[in-house]
């Protein structure tokens, strides 16, 4: 009987309905992780100290910040102009644009993040392809993989990069050195394949590509003013992250002093009134819901990892791959593209960083496991592409497609998603093969 109250059964218990009921999507996934955090506090598995301390601030720092930069950006209409420009480069031709806008999405995710980047690219993907009269599913789609592909590149472009950066201290040129090469591999090999397969099946008539080659992208441009001041702000930001590492300045740190500057010159000279009244809409534009998330889910993995109970799933780690790196590293590379398809990536990847560390040791240190560290980031980023609900851009995608009259279907998406996130794995573990093993 005494072996039901041991922490690391009840911190074990809550962590499990916890999941369940998230992947049920029964409850807002904010509601879930909180309510678990608070259960570990109330069932003594943590003191409300203990769950502060499990919270990673340099991450909601960094989430904060770069929500109120591109928030205040997307007003000047910056994103829109873009793909309205990458469109109308290639002449308005159905495949130029399949592959263009795939390209303008990988980068943006790179450079943003994914979830803002689709929230902005689909709907003018659809207002395009309504004046070429085409169904805009396979651009769709196209999207959805090249914002998990461009989110690996770097530090900022897909929540596990945020969460695994802030875990370990590592920079934005870290992510940017270890996987840009393989991110553009696998935006080669992907346009290739969806050029083959759809691009040049796609037709339209002279008269609608007029229609779209009429857009002026000069008019999406809704502030210049605000424009110059935000890119100028999201490079300094950028160069930050890039230098911040031999300064010692923590990525949130840099996060959150680019969007105060930010907000700062979007406000400056307005009157009292106004000026405060943009300031509480420029927070508005924060996705609290996502930050909540973050801080339950810290705390409430953080019950497993004071237990013991991530340690012990590390020592029999361990033993699986019995000592070696190399088999250390493609097991967390399937088995985090596996399971990031099937469930959400975030809470899988939170919850393996701590059993990761406790590894650290026995593999010969930080340094001498990084290839494994670098599995569990493309793992858990690639495996975003393995199904509609792996990571939250598929969800958006699905979500407006559907308002718009173009609902994209669970099970034949996975026709696409399987074999796309098969191979960037495949590709994924011959690169990290010649990289860190030959």
């Amino acid at each position: 009987m005494n072996f039901l109250f041991l922490p690391q059964v009840v911190a074990s218990i809550v962590l499990v309905i916890s999941y369940a009921i998230l992947f049920s999507e029964k409850l807002n996934r904010a509601v879930v992780v909180m309510l678990g955090a608070v259960a570990m506090i109330l069932l003594k598995v943590l003191s409300y100290e203990e769950a502060l301390k499990g919270i990673d601030f340099n991450t909601i720092a960094l989430l904060v910040g770069m929500m109120i930069m591109v928030g205040i950006m997307e007003k000047s209409g910056a994103f829109q102009y873009a793909a309205v420009k990458s469109a109308k480069l290639v002449k308005a031709n159905p495949r130029g644009i399949l592959i263009v806008l795939g390209w303008v999405t990988a980068v943006l995710s790179a450079f943003l993040d994914n979830v803002t980047t689709v929230l902005l690219i689909v709907p003018v993907t659809i207002e395009i392809t309504r004046k070429l009269k085409l169904n805009p599913y396979c651009f769709l789609v196209m999207e959805i993989f090249a914002s998990n592909i461009g989110g690996t590149a770097t530090l900022i472009g897909d929540p596990p990069n945020i969460l695994i950066g802030g875990a370990l201290g590592l920079s934005f040129m870290d992510f940017l050195k270890e996987l840009s090469l393989l991110v553009i591999i696998n935006m080669v090999v992907l346009s290739v394949v969806f050029d083959v397969l759809v691009g040049r099946k796609l037709k339209t008539t002279k008269r609608a590509r007029d229609e779209v080659m009429k857009i002026k992208e000069i008019d999406c441009i809704t502030d210049f003013g605000l424009l110059w001041k935000s890119l100028s702000v999201l490079v300094l930001v950028i160069s930050g992250f890039i230098l911040g590492e031999h300064f010692h300045i923590a990525n949130g740190t840099i996060s959150l002093f680019g969007a105060s500057l930010l907000l700062m010159l979007f406000t400056i000279g307005k009157k009292h009134s106004e000026r405060d009244r943009m300031v509480e809409e420029a927070f508005s534009l924060v996705d609290w819901t996502t930050i909540f998330f973050f801080t339950g889910l810290f705390a409430l993995v953080y019950g497993l990892e004071v237990t013991g109970v991530l340690e012990m799933l590390g020592n029999k780690a361990l033993m699986l791959v019995e000592g070696s790196i190399m088999k250390a590293t493609y097991l967390v590379l399937w088995s985090s593209a596996i399971l990031s398809a099937i469930i959400d990536n975030i809470p899988f990847v939170a919850t393996m960083i701590p059993m990761l560390k406790t590894m650290e040791e026995a593999l010969g240190g930080r340094e001498v496991m990084m290839p494994v560290w670098w599995g569990l980031s493309i793992g858990a980023c690639f495996g975003g592409n393995g199904s509609l609900i792996a990571a939250s851009a598929n969800v958006i995608v699905a979500g407006i497609a559907s308002r718009e009259g173009y609902p994209i279907n669970f099970l034949k998406f996975l026709l696409w998603s399987v074999p796309v996130m098969l191979f960037s794995i495949i590709i994924s573990s011959i690169y990290l093969f010649i990289v860190h093993f030959m």
